[in-house]
C-alpha cells in the first residue's frame, strides 16, 4: 500500500512535510495526538516512521501500548494521583506534571528495571482560571526540588496558551515559556533541560519560530474525533 492511498498517511505526510519546512534544521518532534483513535491508526503510522504517541486517558493508552509496547509513548491529560503508578510504569514521557506530589508518585513508582521517566513540567502559562498548570512564579522552585528526584529526569516545560488568530499574539506565551526554561537551564546547569513541548495545529508556526522542540498533532493528522 503506498502512502498516498489512505487519507490518514496523506494527512500525516502533509504535517510532516509542514513541519520540515517550518524547521529545516530538523530539530522539532511531532508527537501524534492518537486519543479515541483505534490502534490500527497508530500502528498505520508507526509503520511509515512515526514513533511518538501522546494520549490524555489513562485506560485507553494502556490498551494500545500493550499492543504496541515499542513505541515511544508520552502521557499528556491530567494526572490524578491514583493515576500515577500506571503511568510510571509504562510511559516514557509525561507532559502534564503540575505539581510536586505528582513528581514524587511517578519517581517513587518508577521501576527499577527501565530508564528514568521523562519529566515536563505543564505551565499554566496565560494564568487561566479554568486551567490547570503551574503559576509562572512556582516554575523555578519545583523545578529545583523535581531535578532531585531519582529515578526520572526533568526536561522542560510545557504549556498550552489560550487560542489567539494573530501569529504575534501566538508568540507571545511561547516566548515566555522559552524564557522560563532558559531560567531553569541557568539555576540547573547540570539537569537536561533540552525541551519545550508548545504548540498544536492552529499555532504550529508560533511555537517552531519559538524554539518548540515537541510539537502535539492530532486532528490535522488522525480527522475530526467524534
Amino acid at each position: 500500500m503506498t502512502i498516498e492511498q489512505t487519507p490518514l498517511l496523506q494527512r500525516y505526510q502533509q504535517v510532516k512535510g509542514h513541519i520540515a519546512k517550518l524547521d529545516p534544521a530538523g530539530k522539532v518532534r511531532l508527537l501524534a495526538v492518537s486519543k479515541t483513535k483505534p490502534i490500527e491508526d497508530v500502528l498505520a503510522l508507526a509503520e511509515n516512521g512515526q514513533l511518538d504517541f501522546g494520549e490524555n486517558y489513562l485506560q485507553e493508552a494502556l490498551a494500545k501500548i500493550e499492543q504496541a509496547p515499542s513505541l515511544c509513548w508520552h502521557f499528556i491529560g491530567p494526572i490524578q494521583s491514583n493515576k500515577t503508578k500506571p503511568i510510571a510504569e509504562h510511559f516514557s514521557w509525561v507532559h502534564s506534571v503540575d505539581r510536586l506530589k505528582i513528581a514524587q508518585r511517578l519517581s517513587q513508582q518508577r521501576p527499577a528495571n527501565l530508564p528514568p521517566l521523562n519529566i515536563l513540567l505543564a505551565v499554566n502559562i496565560d494564568a487561566e482560571a479554568s486551567k490547570s498548570g503551574l503559576a509562572v512564579d512556582e516554575v523555578l522552585a519545583t523545578a529545583e526540588q523535581v531535578a532531585e528526584l531519582p529515578n526520572i529526569t526533568l526536561r522542560g516545560l510545557m504549556a498550552i496558551p489560550k487560542k489567539s488568530d494573530s501569529l504575534a499574539a501566538q508568540r507571545k506565551p511561547f516566548k515566555a515559556l522559552k524564557d522560563l526554561l532558559t531560567l531553569c537551564q541557568t539555576a540547573l546547569p547540570n539537569q537536561t533541560l533540552d525541551t519545550l513541548s508548545m504548540g498544536m495545529s492552529g499555532d504550529l508556526e508560533a511555537a517552531i519560530d519559538e524554539g518548540a522542540t515537541i510539537v502535539r498533532i492530532g486532528t490535522d493528522i488522525f480527522g475530526a474525533r467524534t
